[in-house]
């Protein structure tokens, strides 16, 4: 069986354009250079998540649809064993070379991988607008040290989504109020964007 191949750039490159812990709001400053199809490359999986001189570009979508936010649980099946049982807000995972004979990939492929991806976990019966809000990285974990996310925000015409993965349950959209109930089950990304959520939602509008 074929080694999953995923998408990294080099630590280096991060740090060279300004290292930051949490969220960091100038897309234009980075995401050119992460999508540059020079500075990014595909690797297989498993070496790389113990690899601290490389990070995993991981978009991670946050849906909204009249002001409430889709929440879900990691179930057991899902990718990410370190995450199981933990609630998110963010869908998303790995960039692949999807066996295609890709080296690198640049914008246009970017969003399509991010398209296909979302497409994969959840099935969505409804028109939307995507866009990037943020970067996001947190060394402040294993996992984190690993993994550079890229924040989109995807606003829903209607409500109709439904899982498209085993390892989402209890997918229903939640108002404020409940998700800061469920802050602190939530995995660490979900918890440094429902912390910042309103710039969020503004910067993708």
């Amino acid at each position: 069986m074929k080694d999953e191949m995923i998408l990294v750039v080099r630590r280096a490159l991060f740090d060279e354009l300004g290292a930051f812990q949490g969220l960091n709001f100038e897309i234009g400053r980075y995401l050119p250079a992460l999508l540059n199809r020079g500075n990014n490359f595909f690797t297989p999986r498993a070496p790389a998540e113990a690899d601290a001189a490389l990070k995993q570009i991981i978009p991670y979508a946050i849906l909204v649809h009249e002001g409430k936010v889709l929440h879900y649980v990691r179930g057991k099946k899902a990718g990410e064993q370190r995450l199981v049982s933990k609630g998110s807000i963010g869908i998303g995972g790995h960039m692949n070379d999807h066996d295609e004979d890709l080296f690198a990939l640049d914008l246009d492929a970017y969003n399509a991988g991010v398209q296909r991806e979302v497409g994969e976990e959840l099935r969505l019966g409804t028109a939307y607008t995507n866009r990037a809000a943020a970067l996001l990285n947190d060394d402040s974990n294993e996992v984190g040290r690993v993994h550079l996310g890229v924040v989109h925000v995807f606003q829903l015409e209607t409500a109709d989504v439904q899982k498209g993965e085993a390892m989402i349950t209890e997918l229903q959209f939640l108002d404020r109020a409940q998700l800061a109930a469920r802050r602190d089950s939530m995995e660490t990304w979900s918890q440094i964007c429902f912390d910042r959520l309103d710039e969020l939602l503004a910067a993708a509008r």
